[in-house]
């Protein structure tokens, strides 16, 4: 975490707008006064729909285009000049690989960008590519290569000059479930030992099993930030999960002034609803139903929201 560090991404009132046409007389707000901030040793998810304004916030931190308004700097310098982007090893999306390359080559390619020498790119290649899952692959020609081993060959050029900053754009797109464990462990260790990642994925899945802190953009908008259990507890309506006890008919019954209410039989004579209870008087009057019928209940509890449900109850209500 940050310790009282500065932050290693800062944003104020970053806005971005494109203008078209002839005249430049029409304007797309790609980004609207975000501001931000990305402690230092986290992993921290951009959120947010296609069109969202998710891969111009990179491409300004990145220094591929320029900002319209506002500030931003990266470890303390200005986004996009030569000494932040020294310190950021970046994955984009979709990367393209010189398919002549092996592993090995690659690394070599992607280090002599990045100042290093030769010898510096050969003492570190060994353990990155076991790292990613590509060690006795090494000198295989990246053409013969699946999308799921060059994401993790990308991941390891990112990784090879050992920046403090990490930019993934989908990581672990096209990586089969297992590998995506592999790289999620892989940034974990990164962050560990200080060092910060700043991904985008559309798999909010990952996003949720990966990241300490996250931020969710629409049309141009920083909407939330914070960790994803900080969200997921902020969204109200949580549904109540129940284990019961009983005949079911007569739980069925009971059930019945909730419509919405969902019912799974887990064994003989016991069951699993949930039931979309936000209101303690109502959740009082469930429990008093079921008690007069002698259905037993064995527990009671609020199902934790999923961050794919709070993406979608927060995006959905900034849309109305």
């Amino acid at each position: 975490m940050s310790n009282g560090a500065a932050p290693v991404i800062e944003t104020s009132g970053l806005s971005k707008t494109w203008r078209s046409g002839i005249f430049k007389r029409t304007r797309f707000q790609a980004l609207d006064n975000v501001t931000l901030e990305v402690p230092q040793g986290t992993v921290y998810g951009l959120l947010g729909p296609n069109g969202a304004g998710k891969t111009t916030l990179i491409k300004i931190l990145l220094g591929i285009i320029s900002r319209t308004a506002g500030t931003a700097s990266v470890l303390g310098c200005p986004a996009g000049s030569m000494a932040a982007r020294r310190q950021i090893g970046y994955l984009p999306e979709n990367h393209r690989l010189p398919r002549h390359l092996s592993a090995n080559t690659a690394l070599e390619y992607y280090g002599s960008l990045s100042g290093m020498t030769m010898s510096q790119i050969r003492a570190a290649r060994p353990l990155l590519l076991e790292q990613v899952g590509l060690k006795g692959r090494e000198r295989e020609r990246v053409s013969g290569y699946s999308k799921g081993m060059l994401q993790r060959l990308g991941l390891a050029q990112a990784m090879l000059h050992k920046p403090k900053l990490i930019v993934l754009d989908e990581p672990t797109d096209g990586v089969d479930p297992v590998g995506r464990r592999e790289i999620r462990d892989v940034l974990r260790q990164l962050a560990a030992e200080g060092h910060t990642i700043f991904l985008n994925s559309h798999l909010l899945q990952e996003i949720e099993l990966i990241c300490t802190q996250v931020a969710i953009l629409n049309k141009g908008r920083l909407l939330r930030t914070g960790t994803v259990q900080e969200l997921t507890k902020a969204i109200k309506g949580a549904p109540l999960q129940l284990q019961l006890f009983g005949d079911r008919t007569a739980i069925e019954q009971v059930m019945a002034p909730w419509p919405a209410a969902t019912l799974r039989e887990a064994a003989p004579g016991a069951c699993e609803i949930e039931v979309p209870i936000t209101d303690q008087q109502e959740a009082d009057r469930l429990v008093d139903g079921l008690r007069e019928r002698g259905i037993s209940i064995f527990r009671m509890a609020r199902r934790e929201r999923t961050l794919e449900e709070v993406f979608m109850t927060i995006v959905g209500e900034a849309s109305r």
